[in-house]
């Protein structure tokens, strides 16, 4: 979540040993056996280097907060508790439409990582773009409006969007919705209009960042659900409702949108390094979903925490 007015910010990150690889991990904290693991949906990373990979226009490396979370820091955090796999989410703040870190990691990493990314609407053949990006593992795109400075009511008009939702319906490459709950129907037109696009709006379209799990704004964003192919990130516990561990009002929410759209377009993510903030923690947020919603199977469960995100966007 990049709007940094509603969170507060992470003042050091304690990480572990080294990355744990891909094959033969075991975790003790998830009870997990070596052919099982989780994915964690949503994470941003960024490196230090930026002369490597410069920064948007008007940032310096002093504005890198924490100065470096990267894929192997993300991953000493996630592998404990039995995360193998990450959707990485270009980071509109730090690096804009410039791919090239992530694109990085998904070179390096090709099993573990998928990403999301950004293209610029504004320009010409953002269709194209993004399809030019799928064989390199962009399965899936950033759009919001927190990035105009200019028309941001005009988000979803533009010729480039209509370009991008035309390609995902092509293409699976999702559009993923940095949204709160007012432009919720706004997507809703979208959703109705490119039928066949994947959608995915992130943290739950933001309800309750206020402090307020309002029903209206929940009512809102189930109205989504009868569109076939839009999931939702049960996600981001640090910035929504009390705002820290054991993030348990926000149970409520998830039984509504469980019982809504089902386990098959759920999907949990950390929004690490967020997450890891203050009294917050990544153990804490992939608890809620593992081991304290008495209302899910253990078939939901594997839904919920892996099979839902790895449909979405591991499927190239």
């Amino acid at each position: 979540m990049n709007r940094t007015d509603h969170m507060t910010r992470r003042k050091a990150i304690a990480v572990g040993a080294a990355s744990v690889g891909l094959a033969g991990l075991k975790s003790r904290a998830s009870g997990q056996s070596d052919d099982a693991y989780w994915v964690d949906a949503h994470s941003h990373v960024w490196p230090p280097e930026t002369d490597r990979f410069p920064l948007a226009h008007g940032l310096s490396k002093k504005d890198l907060d924490p100065p470096s979370f990267t894929d192997d820091e993300l991953m000493a955090i996630a592998s404990p508790v039995g995360v193998r796999r990450v959707v990485l989410i270009q980071h509109s703040k730090y690096h804009l439409f410039d791919n090239s870190y992530l694109l990085d990691v998904v070179r390096r990493h090709p099993q573990r990582f998928r990403c999301v990314g950004m293209v610029d609407d504004t320009q010409p053949d953002a269709g194209a773009a993004m399809k030019r990006l799928l064989p390199r593992g962009v399965t899936g795109f950033r759009i919001t409006p927190f990035i105009r400075k200019q028309n941001p009511d005009k988000w979803l008009g533009t010729t480039g969007m209509q370009e991008m939702w035309e390609a995902g319906a092509e293409t699976r490459q999702a559009m993923c919705c940095l949204i709160d709950p007012q432009h919720l129907p706004g997507v809703d037109d979208m959703c109705a209009k490119y039928a066949d696009t994947p959608v995915v709006i992130d943290h739950f379209a933001r309800i309750g960042v206020d402090g307020q799990m309002r029903d209206t704004d929940v009512r809102s964003l189930c109205r989504l659900a009868r569109h076939n192919h839009v999931s939702v990130k049960i996600s981001a516990f640090y910035a929504l409702g009390k705002k820290r561990p054991p993030h348990l009002e926000l149970v409520p929410m998830i039984k509504q949108l469980f019982e809504t759209f089902g386990p098959q377009r759920l999907m949990w993510a950390s929004d690490s390094p967020y997450q890891i903030q203050g009294e917050n923690n990544y153990a804490a947020s992939i608890s809620l979903i593992r081991d304290r919603l008495d209302f899910v199977s253990a078939e939901d469960r594997q839904w919920l925490l892996r099979k839902t995100a790895e449909k979405v966007f591991f499927f190239a």
